[in-house]
Parts: structure tokens; sequence; C-alpha cells
């Protein structure tokens, strides 16, 4: 049996659900596990969340170097749920002493900056492990493989609330500062062969699943590294996030007319104050690839809907199960020595089979779907 030491920095609604798998896991690989957040407030409802697990808490204020530094001695990982504008912070260190690192963020500079850091690194650096980025990189990586020559990747998903009951149609089930920072930032896109920028919160379209009406627009982050990756190798490459009709256009007068772009603190306050969370949501993957293949014209397409369901002793929303389960897979993998042990590793390097074939990985799986009571 194998015990890691890892640092989860982070106590919110991902970082909790991390903390609880990893401390509950069983069998010959296991953690032991320690959350850092500078709320000690957090950090208590966090045990009381978890009582059965063995989690052990430190109050820690990221941007204090000396904290961080011995917060990471002896650590085999620190895994980052803090928000997104923390993220080099918590990367620098590890690269430093010698950690391995992985986090969920989607912000695009973040990612650039820890890629620099991978350079001549000792330990791994591993970005984007989430839902998207991270998951959908694998789905569509797996999919491009599949063709002789590459066409198009449009790459779909949602977090959305099953029951949606306000003029947004939305409920906050993730990070509050992430939604925004993805909604304002430029996305990365591929546009006739050629890496591009495109706007958030544009190229609006509508599609139908399951005889339910969506719409996708424009948001950043979400394609991680694949445009690099596929760079001169496909046609038509975009990421869009799946709502429910009529968000797109609500949250445009909000961030442009309203011009609460740049005050995205008030922006966080009116949401966090008018929009409940909710545990009761559906996440929607939806990946489809087109291209040639054996000579002719064909198209592949990946699609999930995961719902809440429980998760390490508790119901969780499905945010929360996707996100954490995928960061904690991508740690299983890291450790189990089937991901590289130093320097900037990518979403996309790894095969969707050994994901889905991992205990954390398997909530992916199209038999653990589960609908919300």
């Amino acid at each position: 049996m194998q015990t890691h030491s890892v640092l989860v920095i982070g106590g919110g609604k991902i970082g909790s659900v991390v903390a609880a798998l990893l401390a509950q896991a069983g069998g010959r690989l296991r953690y032991r596990v320690t959350v850092a957040d500078r709320s000690a407030e957090q950090l208590a409802e966090l045990k009381r969340d978890t009582p059965a697990a063995e989690i052990e808490t430190q109050v820690l204020d990221v941007l204090d170097p000396a904290q961080l530094r011995d917060a990471l001695a002896g650590r085999f990982a620190v895994l980052s749920a803090a928000p997104y504008h923390l993220t080099v912070k918590v990367a620098e260190a590890a690269r430093a002493a010698g950690v391995h690192y992985l986090d969920l963020t989607e912000d695009v500079a973040s990612t650039r900056r820890i890629r620099e850091l991978a350079d001549g690194a000792t330990s791994a650096l591993i970005p984007q492990c989430g839902l998207a980025p991270g998951f959908i990189s694998i789905v569509a990586a797996d999919l491009a493989r599949r063709f002789d020559h590459l066409d198009s990747v449009r790459m779909r998903v949602g977090a959305l609330p099953a029951y949606p009951s306000n003029a947004l149609n939305y409920n906050l089930t993730w990070s509050t500062e992430g939604v925004i920072n993805e909604y304002c930032e430029p996305c990365e896109a591929i546009v006739d062969g050629r890496i591009a920028s495109v706007p958030a919160l544009e190229e609006r379209e509508e599609f139908s699943l399951d005889g339910v009406l969506y719409e996708a627009f424009n948001t950043s982050g979400g394609l991680g590294t694949l445009c690099e990756s596929l760079a001169g190798r496909v046609r038509t490459l975009n990421y869009r996030t799946i709502r429910y009709p009529g968000h797109a256009a609500i949250m445009k007068a909000l961030l442009h007319d309203l011009r609460l772009k740049d005050r995205r603190e008030v922006l966080k306050d009116i949401l966090e104050n008018a929009l409940p969370a909710t545990l009761q949501d559906v996440v929607i993957v939806f990946v489809t690839v087109s291209g040639m293949r054996d000579g002719h014209l064909q198209q592949e397409t990946y699609a999930r809907k995961i719902y809440s369901q429980v998760l390490g002793g508790r119901l969780r929303s499905a945010i929360q199960v996707t996100t954490a389960s995928s960061l904690c897979a991508m740690l299983d993998l890291l450790a189990e020595g089937r991901l590289p042990q130093q320097g900037f590793v990518r979403q996309e390097d790894l095969r969707l089979d050994d994901f889905l074939a991992n205990r954390y990985g398997h909530v992916y799986a199209a038999d653990s779907v589960a609908r919300a009571a």
C-alpha cells in the first residue's frame, strides 16, 4: 500500500469534495490529505460536513510566500481549487519546492504562465484538470485520433439547474468568479485553419438534446491546450458553454450595457445574493468531431448527461461530482506513474479509456449516470 501526502488549497464547493474523495480512498493507493484555506470558518464547515474522513486542515494565506512554502514541504502534490487569480502563486511555489502541481483553472493567462514554469521543472505541472477544461479535452482528442484527417472539432459543455426557475435559467453551482471570468475574457479557437481569438458570449447557437432546447456561446478557457495540439490539423475548433435559452442575452446586458465587466466584484455580489445554489443540477458533455476516414467524410459524437449523486458519503451536485472526480483521477494516474513525472502535462495526452477505467473517472461512464430525485 502506498500513501501520498497531498495539500488541497481551497476548501470551497469543489475543494471540499476533492478532499473527501481522496481521504476516503481505500485500496492500494491512499492519500493523507490536508486542506488549506484562508478562512477558518470555511475549514470548520468542511470538517463538519465530512466527519468520517481523516482530513487535516490548515489556515493559509496563499499570498504569503513563507506560509505557502512551509505548507508544501514534504508533499507529494498540491491540488489548487483556489480562485483563478491565485493559481500562478501556487504553481510557482510548487515548482520551487519540487512538488507535483494540479489545478482546475480555466484562465488562459494562468495556464500560459504555468507552461513557462514547467520548463526544466523536476515535478509535473498539470493545469486544467476539471470538467472543461479537462475531461472535455480528453474526449475531443480521443475522437480526433479515430480520423485520418480532421475537419472540425466542436466541444460543448454546460452545468445547468435541472429545474430552472429564474430569468437567467441558472443557479450557482460553481465558482462565481470563474463563471464571470470565462464570460469576459477572449476565447481561443481555430477558424479556417488558423488560431484566432473570438469574443466571449458571441456566436450563439441553439440545439436540442433529448427534447430539451439549449443555447451555446463562446466562453474562455474551455479548450485548454487543444488549440496548440491540433494547430495545422483541423479547419474548425471551438468550445462553447451550454445554457438554457435567454441566458446569454441577460449576461451581455449586465456585463456590457451596465459595464459590470469592469466591476466584477459588484457582479459577483449581485449574483451570489440573487441566485440560490442547488444540488439538483445536470452536467452536459457534447463533443462532435468530423473528418476523413477510409476515404469518406464521417462524424462521431460523444454525449453524456451526469446528474447529482451520492459521492464520498453525501449528495453532491453534478458539477461537484464531475470536477472533483476529474481532478482526483488525474492525481491517481500521476501517482500510479501513468502520467509524465516532470514538466508540462496536457489533458489530451491521456487516453479516454484509461481515464474512464480509473476509480474516480468512472463517474463519467455511461452506466454511472444517475438522475437526481
